[in-house]
């Protein structure tokens, strides 16, 4: 199975290029390339499939790094769109790119190293919280096209997120990705993410929009731009009167094979 890894502030992933959907995909696959150890390594696998969309010629098949299917994810569309240029899928060049995916089309537009997409408009859930190590968090809750709670803290960095945070399962009944989120300036914040599916990762480009939501909204905004630092490096959220704009890099680092029945799969 040929495969390319690429990532976005360090939110890693496979990528295979399939466009008839041909490859032997299955959730003890995915986890299996995505395993560290026994595979390749990745928060997730996207796959390139033909779009049944009208609008893009595209769809990004994402799937968690425990072979759970995701709606959506911000850091992998864009690398998404930089593996579409690179395999010659779509022109290079400034031109928009359409990507169809779960949670509704989304639009790639280069910029500089990286790319700025079109992530739709967010929807504020409500508040809810998250419990870790016993303690409780409360947060406000924002959809992205999938769901997020947002908690604020006064710093992320003891933050013990060896397990997953506790949440209101009538709340999210399909599970929720949890950001805790520390303002560090002026329209500057700094996350931590635990990702439904894949655990704490370096990055989440939907939790960066959604903690971007929560801020302006927790400053009586609905509209603004702000930083969001993560592990893996920076992101930058702008939210107008139409839609969520996210900012960022994306990345391609290797391109190889793998023997799929050498993986690990039990």
């Amino acid at each position: 199975m040929a495969f390319t890894k690429g990532h976005g502030t360090g939110n890693d992933f496979v990528v295979l290029d399939d466009p008839d959907g041909a490859l032997p995909l299955s959730p003890e696959v995915v986890a299996g390339l995505c395993d560290r150890r026994f595979g390749i390594g990745g928060d997730g696998v996207l796959r390139v499939l033909r779009s049944t969309d009208p609008r893009a010629a595209w769809f990004m098949d994402y799937w968690n790094s425990d072979g759970s299917l995701s709606e959506m994810c911000g850091n992998g569309v864009r690398v998404f769109a930089r593996y579409l240029q690179h395999a010659g899928h779509v022109p290079a060049g400034p031109a928009p790119i359409p990507i169809a995916t779960r949670a509704g089309l989304r639009t790639a537009y280069p910029e500089g190293g990286g790319y700025r997409v079109d992530m739709g408009a967010p929807e504020i859930l409500g508040t809810s919280a998250a419990t870790v190590a016993g303690v409780t968090y409360p947060g406000l809750g924002v959809s992205m096209g999938n769901p997020h709670l947002v908690c604020p803290v006064e710093d992320v960095t003891p933050l013990e997120l060896f397990r997953p945070p506790g949440f209101d399962e009538a709340f999210y009944p399909e599970g929720v990705n949890v950001e805790f989120a520390e303002v560090v300036g002026d329209d500057h914040v700094k996350m931590r993410v635990w990702e439904r599916g894949s655990g704490e990762t370096l990055s989440c480009g939907t939790g960066a929009c959604a903690v971007g939501v929560a801020h302006l909204h927790a400053t009586d905004r609905k509209t603004g731009s702000v930083t969001v630092d993560v592990p893996g490096g920076r992101l930058v959220v702008t939210v107008d009167e139409q839609t969520c704009w996210l900012s960022g890099p994306a990345v391609l680092v290797a391109t190889g094979e793998i023997e799929v029945e050498a993986l690990s799969l039990v």
